[in-house]
């Protein structure tokens, strides 16, 4: 039996309800790790290096995506509580095309600038030649990726996660079996990988176009266009705290791969970027969570319902702190495993000398050993950063962009940097691998403030225990 918005969640519907949106968040992230598998057993650690330096430009400019799909999907879903589904997918459709739009405009603008913001964060000579090709390659889908990302919140607003998550299982496919043919068959390298991803981002992004522009079961689908100012900005101040978090997050990533250029030169950027890549499949079982339950709170609240809204409130802040146990302990134990898988003893030429060998094998070594290290530590984050994102999209959905931005902005910039510029200071390279945890953990403060504030306005915590 399908599950709806307006039914009451115990833990097996709710875990059923935003099971879809997790592994549809947990394949997206795939896609970048897949990338990062062949390119660095494949085509080399230079340009394993390149792609995980240029990677959060890409980001910064498909935030817009996530903003608009977190901030539309909070006033659909909330309008759509109140009865009136007509606007509901008047709505829809208009943040649909606005973000179509945009997309091709950031896309042109990051073809056109990438070579100067790559060398302004400091890639030099084949570093940057291969920053400007992967990246130019990608930003031809921008427009595509970015509807991917809006989808990604609507097809649960419109009760249809599963169809959702069969639309990025085969982009995600379609995105190893390219990688598989243009790196490793024809040998392509990074322009191949580059390629796959560009074609597997736009077969996800065009796809549910031709699903929402036909009579369909769902709660959604294309009306009439009609221009609705404050509609898109709303949208826009509703998502802000998703646009501010995904920015944020991609500089601090660049901030990160300076520093790390600055006390580990190459490898550290490398080590970083299979930390990254834990933490982007990680992360995303929280991000998944979040978008499916993100309309079932604005469901509720524009129906007013705040027992249903206290029940979601007080599962998801156990499901959440049982998820993030296991994170830390799957972290801690499969780091060596981790690193070896990127990093192998594979000889990068035939012909190499036994001097270049013992080398090249002490090197990989010493680059297993910094990556399992580095991700022993990061992991720690993982015990705060779901309630930290739960925090931020909650409040979204609420339709509160104002709490959402605070949190966001504290936990992924102001708290981040701080802690990157301070903490190398007394603990070197351990200092940047820790920043996070520290950053996650303040915000953790702040979260529970913003919680507690905000309660009388909502009732999402109710004065005495509900029955489950």
């Amino acid at each position: 039996m399908q599950v709806q918005l307006s039914d009451h969640f115990t833990y097996k519907r709710l875990l059923r309800f935003v099971l879809s949106p997790i592994l549809m968040m947990i394949f997206t992230s795939i896609y970048s790790v897949v990338d990062g598998l062949f390119v660095s057993n494949f085509a080399g650690e230079k340009p394993f290096a390149a792609l995980n330096f240029i990677y959060p430009v890409i980001m910064v400019l498909g935030a817009v995506g996530f903003m608009f799909g977190a901030g539309g999907t909070a006033i659909v879903s909330k309008t759509l509580g109140e009865g009136h589904r007509t606007h509901a997918n008047r709505y829809f459709t208009l943040v649909v095309l606005v973000t179509t739009g945009c997309g091709v405009a950031l896309g042109a603008a990051g073809i056109f600038a990438v070579p100067s913001i790559a060398h302004l964060m400091g890639a030099r000579g084949e570093m940057l030649d291969n920053c400007v090709l992967y990246a130019r390659i990608i930003l031809i889908a921008l427009p595509c990726f970015m509807l991917q990302n809006l989808f990604q919140s609507f097809f649960i607003t419109a009760e249809k996660p599963l169809l959702g998550f069969m639309f990025t299982i085969g982009s995600g496919v379609a995105n190893i079996a390219l990688d598989a043919l243009f790196v490793v068959g024809f040998k392509m390298g990074l322009k191949g990988a580059a390629i796959a991803t560009a074609v597997s981002q736009t077969i996800g992004g065009l796809s549910p176009i031709i699903y929402f522009a036909c009579k369909n079961g769902s709660l959604l689908r294309f009306s009439k266009p009609k221009w609705y100012g404050r509609i898109v900005a709303k949208s826009c101040v509703n998502g802000s705290s998703e646009l501010v978090g995904n920015i944020a997050m991609s500089l601090v990533s660049m901030i990160y791969n300076v520093k790390l250029l600055e006390i580990a030169e190459h490898n550290g950027v490398s080590a970083f970027g299979v930390i990254m890549y834990v933490q982007f499949i990680f992360v995303a079982i929280f991000i998944g969570y979040c978008i499916g339950t993100a309309p079932i709170v604005g469901y509720n609240f524009g129906a007013d319902n705040k027992a249903e809204l206290q029940n979601v409130f007080r599962k998801s802040m156990i499901i959440i702190a049982v998820v993030a146990v296991g994170m830390i302990a799957l972290s801690e134990g499969l780091a060596d495993v981790i690193a070896r898988l990127f990093f192998s003893d594979k000889l990068p030429k035939k012909d190499m000398t036994p001097e270049q060998i013992a080398e090249f094998l002490e090197q990989m070594e010493k680059l297993r050993q910094m990556t399992a290290n580095g991700l022993r530590l990061y992991s720690i984050c993982f015990l705060f950063a779901g309630f930290n994102m739960f925090c931020s999209s909650f409040f979204t959905a609420l339709n509160n962009g104002l709490m959402s931005a605070i949190s966001s902005f504290a936990r992924t910039l102001v708290f981040q940097i701080a802690c990157i510029f301070v903490l190398p200071i007394w603990l070197g390279l351990n200092g940047i691998w820790l920043s996070t945890v520290v950053a996650e953990a303040l915000t953790l403060i702040l979260s529970a403030v913003l919680f507690v504030t905000n309660n009388k306005k909502y009732g999402y915590v109710p004065s005495k225990k509900a029955s489950a």
